[in-house]
């Protein structure tokens, strides 16, 4: 079955419950009203020029929700566009990449970014304005029709067909078009479905951009499937207004990333979190302060899960059943990972680090328009992530760091993360790090250290040679006033490395 017509069937059953908690306008709409809106939204799409994708920038709110399930209901594509930095220009890319024209966008959003009309845009406010009442009865009329009768008059398809194309987040490399079909979410869903207790009474906190898979798959597609009421707020980063909304409205499960969760963690009071029964941290690695934060001060226990735009999202999570505290949890049922030796090629043995490569319904089946990718990362079947991990004895899956970030050294690998991670232990609380590699003409490469405030290099050198080889100690300190993030919230490691590299090269 396609999403939307999942959503229809789910609205038809839970018309009258609470749907969408949108903070940021006031909107508070049912399950049928988001179905009635949908479809007049949709009507109006059908008058277009018959292209099969249609863009999508618009910050995660009802509106964003009404959008995607209206270009869905037309018989297009949902592309989804990054707005945090280059609006316009990331615009122009996805139109040029997959040959289209018309973006659904928000004139609010364009005025906050500062972002100029692109050729194609068409402001949602303009199309509400729009509707007419004629409009508004022929949607009611259909809305009141039967999920089957719904379903019909909708383009014909199967769940093959692409139900969105996503950007990936481009923290290393330019970003790359990842279309994702209908049975690719759906596996996802009904594999987290089957380790995570989720219900319809559960009201989910929808904070993450729409734009990345983690937010589109567990903050949109996965209430709408359940039936819960979603609680929108379109920026992330405010902190205070995130938490008062997890208290206003009893919020029962959270997503984040670690970096978001840790603002949240820093700006709210006791009880803020009372009613959150399930948060989930993924997107980036979780440190032991920030579980320990959590439960000490909200007496919520942070699990942490692993995905990537190309696997739906999620390959692995930790539950309340099953949770070890610094993996990134179990495969999920329908997802099989095997861990292979970066040189030989060959499966690792239990806790042997290799390279993470992933199987199953939920993975892509290639970039869009990108052979080479493709065949880069897809082989027989298998994904390969581009991680490293291991497996324990358990099945616990832990995640190590990006291959590009292990570092050959005396002929023994070199986990930049890991000397981040003891690293980070000995600095001071409110001060971050990054360790990068940096050419260096003698030696091939050095590790360098990238700190957001001066440090006593000599005493911290000192003691991470108690856990780490002399090969993996920093060779360098760089203060940096900031480490610029992504707008998941992960660390831009590419403009990180650039900054740091830039800094070696003018001492």
């Amino acid at each position: 079955m396609r999403l939307h017509e999942m959503f229809v069937r789910s609205a038809k059953q839970d018309g009258k419950k609470l749907a969408v908690a949108d903070r940021a306008t006031g909107q508070r709409v049912t399950y049928k009203d988001v179905l009635l809106r949908a479809l007049i939204l949709a009507s109006k799409l059908k008058a277009g020029n018959g292209e099969g994708f249609v863009g999508v920038m618009v910050p995660t709110s009802a509106g964003c929700i009404y959008a995607t399930l209206a270009v869905l209901i037309s018989g297009r594509t949902p592309v989804m566009i990054n707005y945090s930095t280059g609006a316009a220009d990331n615009c122009r890319d996805a139109q040029r990449r997959l040959a289209f024209r018309t973006i659904l966008t928000s004139r609010a959003l364009l005025n906050k970014i500062n972002c100029p009309l692109v050729d194609g845009m068409i402001c949602l406010e303009d199309l509400a304005a729009g509707v007419s009442l004629v409009d508004k009865l022929k949607g009611a009329a259909r809305a009141a029709r039967s999920a089957d009768r719904i379903i019909r008059k909708m383009p014909a398809g199967d769940d093959e067909q692409y139900a969105v194309v996503l950007f990936t987040s481009g923290s290393e490399k330019e970003p790359k078009a990842v279309p994702l079909t209908h049975a690719n979410l759906a596996a996802n869903l009904e594999g987290v479905a089957k380790v995570v207790d989720f219900s319809a009474a559960d009201v989910m906190m929808a904070n993450l951009p729409f734009f990345h898979v983690f937010g589109l798959t567990v903050n949109m597609w996965l209430p709408l499937w359940q039936g819960m009421t979603i609680v929108t707020y379109p920026n992330p980063l405010d902190f205070r207004s995130v938490c008062q909304a997890v208290r206003d409205e009893k919020v029962t499960v959270m997503v984040g990333t670690p970096a978001f969760l840790n603002g949240y963690l820093q700006k709210s009071e006791p009880g803020d979190f009372a009613t959150v029964r399930l948060m989930i941290a993924g997107a980036d690695k979780c440190t032991d302060a920030l579980r320990r934060g959590w439960w000490e001060k909200h007496r919520v226990i942070l699990l942490e899960g692993y995905g990537t735009t190309e696997t739906s999202p999620v390959i692995s999570v930790n539950t309340p059943q099953h949770n070890r505290p610094g993996s990134v949890g179990k495969p999920l049922p329908n997802v099989e990972v095997r861990l292979e030796h970066y040189e030989t090629g060959e499966e690792c043995q239990v806790n042997e680090i290799g390279k993470v490569l992933v199987k199953g319904p939920s993975v892509m089946k290639g970039y869009f328009d990108d052979f080479e990718a493709t065949s880069l990362h897809l082989r027989h079947g298998w994904y390969d992530t581009g991680d490293m991990g291991y497996m324990d004895d358990e099945r616990y899956l832990w995640h190590v760091g990006r291959l590009r970030r292990f570092l050959k050294v005396g002929g023994e690998m070199v986990s930049l993360v890991r000397v981040e991670d003891v690293l980070e232990k000995l600095l001071p609380p409110d001060c971050s790090c990054c360790v990068v590699e940096v050419p260096d003409a003698t030696r091939g490469a050095r590790i360098v250290a990238a700190v957001t405030e001066a440090v006593d290099e000599k005493a911290v050198l000192a003691q991470m040679a108690e856990s780490l080889p002399r090969i993996a100690l920093p060779k360098q300190f760089v203060v940096l006033p900031e480490l610029p993030k992504m707008s998941s919230g992960k660390l831009d490691f590419r403009r990180i490395t650039e900054m740091v590299r830039d800094t070696v090269q003018k001492q």
